[in-house]
């Protein structure tokens, strides 16, 4: 069985951002070098191979639309996705010059980021398809969980999940017995981190709990100030 990870180079100057985006891009398989600025960019891609690579446009030293331009240069095939909040059809057009595979602006929801990532990489035939897609069956404890389904299943009966439950307790399965911090659990399924959305979210935790109740070796614990944690005893 074929073990590399398809290997992303993510190139974005926003701290808070880049980490988002670096952890749901891992939780999903990828293996993410992270760069804060162009010219760090331009010198990862040629120490490394890569498979795709992710940049933002506005960025110092070197900004995106650059790197593309250098990394073109020398490698015409591998696939390129501008994240910005460049928005102008200018901008757009200008991209697509440069070489670019496509172009999301900002906000953008990390879902339409990953369908649109499996779509490229799909068409460029990179990786075993099996491996990049995402998992959308999940055991915890006594229960599976279907994402596709939005459904939660046990020999009890089964729970409808709405969607946004469903995205949250993905995350959860993701880091199973793992810290899941609020941060990225409110970039990837709310779009933000806002103190309201915060409560909703809380919420929404709590929901999640009652549906896993039946199962004395599942819990999930808030982690104070930080975030939650899916725990299994049995694992």
């Amino acid at each position: 069985m074929k073990n590399d990870k398809i290997k992303i180079l993510l190139v974005e100057d926003d701290p808070n951002l880049s980490l988002v985006l670096q952890d749901y891009l891992e939780m999903l398989g990828y293996d993410i070098v992270l760069c804060k600025d162009g010219e760090e960019g331009l010198a990862a891609y040629k120490r490394k191979k890569f498979d795709l690579c992710i940049f933002d446009v506005m960025m110092p030293k070197k900004d995106g639309f650059s790197l593309a331009e250098d990394i073109r240069l020398v490698n015409t095939t591998i696939p390129i996705i501008f994240l910005t909040a460049k928005s102008l059809k200018e901008d757009r057009i200008k991209g697509f010059q440069v070489g670019c595979d496509d172009y999301i602006t900002k906000p953008f929801s990390t879902e339409e980021l990953s369908l649109r990532l499996k779509a490229i990489l799909k068409r460029c035939q990179i990786g075993d398809e099996s491996e990049s897609e995402v998992q959308n069956e999940y055991q915890i404890g006594k229960f599976t969980f279907n994402y596709e389904t939005m459904k939660l299943l046990s020999e009890d009966g089964e729970q409808s999940l709405t969607k946004k439950e469903a995205g949250l307790l993905r995350l959860l399965c993701l880091n199973k017995n793992k810290l899941l911090t609020r941060e990225v659990a409110l970039k990837t399924i709310w779009g933000e981190n806002d103190y309201f959305i915060g409560r909703s979210m809380d919420v929404f935790i709590t929901k999640l709990r009652k549906y896993l109740k039946s199962d004395p070796n599942i819990s999930i614990t808030n982690v104070h100030g930080t975030g939650f944690k899916l725990e299994d005893e049995q694992d």
